[in-house]
């Protein structure tokens, strides 16, 4: 995954419309010496002020730091009674589809607010905020998944005491996210009835991590030929642990199982 291909380097990436550096340098002995620094919207690089730095020793994990960025930002969640998901599949499955009508389906009952994370554009936000609900977009730049730090700097553009439900919309992957833990409660695994019946198979870890697995685009499931026996066979068999819903974003159809759910575990927070 990132902590073999080498995705995970640190570079720059956007919050809203703050531009957010990383920079990485080994020295001699073999430390990685790494740093990041913010810009805001119009920062020129040039400056002279010296920036705080983190030394990694090569001999601890290459994601103890995230980890270590996940449980302060645990912590957080927790102290507000804050009930966050971290949502993730494939690109197309449905996430966007998913969570603007789940916003719309809570009005009144949760106060919502959204992390929305992607490579480039807002277009995913800007679908978001027609909800009414406070959207902050992570631009990823190059990087194929949100980390624990980047979920952090984007806290601070929410207010989160006005909060019952964080919900972050992660980059569309079903491997690279698995190896990162954001601090989320609930980690949502979406699964499109238009991606076959073997995703659970091929990507086993990230399934295996997920707390609820969603089958997304029911009303699809006649003209893709989807063995629905199949699928939920092999999503018990890869998440044996994950509560299951099936679920169409269009047509409305299982959104109150779903819902329930978030309610309930609201609750229990």
């Amino acid at each position: 995954m990132c902590q073999e291909c080498g995705c995970s380097k640190p570079g720059p990436y956007q919050v809203g419309d703050r531009k957010v550096e990383s920079h990485t340098h080994t020295l001699p002995d073999g430390t990685v010496l790494t740093h990041a620094h913010d810009h805001g919207p119009a920062h020129s690089h040039a400056h002279g002020h010296a920036h705080p730095h983190q030394i990694l020793n090569l001999n601890t994990g290459i994601l103890s730091a995230n980890d270590r960025a996940a449980e302060q930002n645990r912590g957080a969640f927790q102290a507000l009674n804050l009930l966050v998901l971290n949502v993730v599949s494939s690109p197309g499955a449905g996430k966007t589809a998913l969570l603007t009508k789940t916003l719309n389906e809570l009005k009144g009952r949760l106060r919502c607010g959204v992390i929305v994370g992607d490579l480039a554009t807002d277009n995913d936000a800007a679908r978001l905020r027609t909800t009414g609900a406070p959207v902050v977009q992570i631009a990823t730049g190059t990087l194929c998944h949100l980390e624990a730090g980047m979920v952090a700097e984007a806290m601070k553009q929410l207010d989160l005491r006005a909060l019952d439900l964080l919900i972050i919309e992660n980059v569309g992957n079903l491997v690279c996210p698995a190896s990162f833990d954001l601090g989320e409660a609930l980690r949502v695994v979406l699964h499109s009835v238009t991606e076959g019946e073997d995703k659970p198979l091929k990507y086993p870890p990230m399934f295996h991590s997920a707390d609820a697995v969603v089958v997304t685009k029911t009303d699809m499931s006649a003209a893709a030929g989807f063995d629905r026996e199949l699928a939920l066979k092999n999503i018990r068999q890869a998440a044996p642990h994950a509560e299951i819903f099936e679920l169409s974003s269009r047509t409305g159809d299982g959104m109150k199982a779903w819902c329930d759910y978030l309610l309930a575990r609201k609750a229990k927070a």
